[in-house]
């Protein structure tokens, strides 16, 4: 509870404070923005729910409050990668092409990034959420079971799916940071690589949380796991 707490308040805070203080309307602190809502809706999506079973100690969902909670998981989930890919890109720019950072990083190219961003999420949610809608179920009021179909197919269209949306952050943030670190070790002065280093830590920080926890509790064997 308390750190749900934390999560809405912060979030909230950052949005306000983005979108009243004129000086902090750049693309980076639009990015910011949208990530801070993105987080703020992805946090929302479970957790009051988990926490009303917490107080009532009934766990129970509907079919579909549990297909409308997969949809919206996945897709600021998927939303939120793709941000981060983005922000790699833009301190990329700023870093190692900085006298073309205001054409590049026009406020038209930052809304398309991030409207890719959206539609990438809105795709690969439709796609998860399709191939569960799909499957038959052995018992109607039970779905953490096996479904009573063959869900190889299913399985498939999610790995190919998931894998994109995995890798393409993934590899699009390695490159950015790669050619960043080799930007800044080319800097003569320890101010000039102290101030490059700063504005990409919180970044760094903010990707490392998010992917290493997402590598921590999905990339685990399956024999790790129970289904209770």
């Amino acid at each position: 509870m308390g750190t749900y707490v934390i999560t809405l308040v912060g979030n909230l805070g950052l949005i306000i404070l983005i979108r009243m203080n004129s000086q902090l309307h750049t693309p980076m602190y639009y990015f910011i923005f949208n990530l801070s809502f993105i987080d703020l809706c992805y946090t929302s999506v479970f957790t009051p729910k988990m926490l009303m079973n917490f107080i009532v100690k009934k766990s129970f969902i509907s079919y579909s409050e549990c297909m409308y909670q997969l949809f919206f998981f996945c897709f600021f989930g998927i939303s939120e990668s793709y941000v981060f890919t983005i922000m790699a890109y833009d301190r990329y720019v700023a870093i190692c092409n900085p006298l073309l950072y205001n054409v590049t990083m026009s406020n038209q190219v930052c809304s398309w990034l991030l409207s890719g961003a959206y539609v990438m999420g809105f795709a690969g949610s439709m796609t998860h959420t399709g191939c569960m809608l799909r499957l038959s179920f052995c018992d109607a009021n039970i779905i953490n079971q096996l479904s009573c179909i063959s869900t190889y197919v299913h399985e498939l269209v999610v790995f190919i799916v998931g894998s994109i949306n995995i890798l393409v952050p993934f590899v699009t943030i390695f490159t950015s940071y790669s050619l960043i670190l080799s930007s800044i070790l080319r800097i003569n002065s320890t101010e000039g690589r102290s101030k490059a280093f700063s504005t990409c830590s919180s970044h760094i920080i903010a990707v490392a949380l998010f992917f290493g926890s997402g590598a921590f509790m999905y990339l685990k064997p399956s024999s790790s796991g129970s289904v209770n």
